[in-house]
């Protein structure tokens, strides 16, 4: 009788080990190894293994490889459809990953209950399916064709998906899947990476789309191996803050589409709304007109959109000045503060500065650096900037204003929503042609920018 072979393995990067260590050598982090069961001498996945019949697979030039047309399951949700790159990909393996509490179970529980055409396979391994039930009456819940599920053994999932046969299977979530060809408890780096792996077989075999739902660790990776993400097809980050109504879900993977896109819901009582024009949101609708606050056209993915960015200048009481940024990265906002200091002669070496990007959301666009100047100006000067100019432009370390792509849909975006006038840069050559009724302004430096907004010479 052989011998259980057991190997330590790092709950962070997979890393393996002989031997149990205090730090893992690959990724540095502490107390990480947990001693798992990767051979045994009757498990099913040695048994299955020597049964398996040779087959000879002839490899074929690329250009004999018949195409076919892919077509994409669309649902109600154009938001997800927007993210997916078009719509459900049969055969796709999609994991979606996010903070506990922030929506990722109400967003495909409502996937699964708006699907009417296609019959859906939710399978919980959190949850009671009393729990379910009760979690979709207060979604709206109505005639649909969805099945529940309540287990975390892969094999019995797929056996029971395949004679329901599906068009859509949700797991929910895989850290809590467990295959019987290991003995290692579920969630270990062991476990993921084979239930995955069954599941994935499963898939592309069977031509059954599966959303997988994962867990993330507090640094906000997601829970387990990194070849889990390198396994699956398309990955989405659903983010957003406990205090804020609004969820962000964006692609960092997507083997069937663009990785720029993103899709924006409102978390209410009765679950996820699409927003379909987040621009009338993430601009605060006020009577008075408040200094330090400026409009910024940006574009996220395929769609422009107009957000607000409110700056703070005040003299520094406590000593040392304060530098805080929510929503806009700090190290650009430190490069701002000095080029208006080094070009327009602002001193803010003794003055607190804080921006906000209004909505909880992130922006990483550099076309927002136009903004976040006149933002800045606006607090410094203590004058408000009307409410019906918004600003497209990237500043560069000598004052210039830099072109940005896309300007033609940023102005549109713009004169949709009823602005008046857009500052751009001179060198956009797109915004000359444009034929909207707004009034662009384009100017090469940040002087003309102070001028053009404080009537200064």
């Amino acid at each position: 009788m052989l011998k259980t072979k057991t190997v330590y393995i790092c709950q962070q990067c997979g890393y393996q080990s002989p031997k149990w260590q205090g730090k893992c050598t690959s990724c540095n982090s502490w107390n990480s190894f947990v001693e798992e069961v990767v051979e045994k001498s009757s498990s099913p996945a040695r048994e299955a293994a020597s049964t398996v019949e040779s087959t000879n697979i002839e490899p074929t030039p690329i250009h004999d490889i018949e195409l076919l047309e892919t077509f994409r399951i669309l649902t109600d949700d154009l938001e997800l459809n927007r993210v997916l790159g078009g719509g459900i990909v049969p055969g796709s393996l999609v994991l979606i990953g996010g903070e506990p509490g922030i929506g990722k179970s109400t967003l495909l529980l409502q996937l699964a209950l708006s699907l009417k055409k296609v019959k859906v396979a939710y399978v919980s391994g959190e949850e009671s399916a009393r729990q379910i039930a009760l979690r979709g009456r207060r979604l709206g819940m109505q005639e649909n064709d969805c099945y529940i599920m309540t287990d975390t053994i892969v094999q019995r999932i797929i056996k029971s998906s395949k004679k329901l046969q599906p068009g859509l299977l949700i797991v929910d979530s895989i850290q809590t899947m467990q295959s019987q060809a290991l003995e290692s408890a579920p969630g270990s780096v062991s476990q993921i990476r084979e239930c995955t792996n069954e599941l994935q077989h499963y898939a592309k075999k069977e031509g059954v789309p599966i959303f997988l739902i994962g867990h993330i660790t507090k640094d906000g990776q997601i829970a387990g191996p990194k070849i889990l993400e390198h396994m699956v097809d398309t990955v989405l980050q659903f983010e957003g803050d406990v205090n804020y109504n609004y969820r962000i879900l964006r692609t960092s993977k997507n083997r069937f589409g663009s990785t720029a896109e993103l899709g924006i819901y409102e978390m209410l009582g009765s679950g996820l709304r699409q927003v379909s024009n987040p621009s009338e949101l993430l601009i605060t609708q006020r009577d008075d007109l408040l200094s330090g606050i400026a409009i910024a056209a940006t574009i996220e993915g395929q769609r422009p959109m107009m957000i607000e960015v409110q700056a703070l200048v005040s003299p520094a009481v406590y000593g040392n000045p304060q530098r805080s940024s929510t929503g806009f990265d700090m190290r650009r906002l430190n490069m701002l503060l000095a080029v208006l200091e080094k070009r327009l002669g602002f001193k803010f070496g003794d003055k607190d500065v804080f921006l906000n990007i209004a909505g909880g959301i992130k922006v990483e666009d550099p076309a927002i650096d136009l903004a976040v100047l006149a933002a800045l100006l606006s607090s410094f000067e203590d004058e408000p900037i009307p409410y019906n100019y918004c600003f497209a432009g990237e500043v560069g370390l000598s004052g210039e204003v830099r072109s940005v792509t896309r300007i033609e849909q940023r102005i549109g975006e713009a004169e949709k929503l009823g602005f008046e006038k857009v500052f751009v840069s001179k060198y956009s050559s797109k915004a000359k042609n444009t034929k909207l009724k707004i009034r662009v302004y384009q100017i090469q430096k940040i002087h003309d920018l102070y001028r053009s907004l404080f009537n200064s010479k």
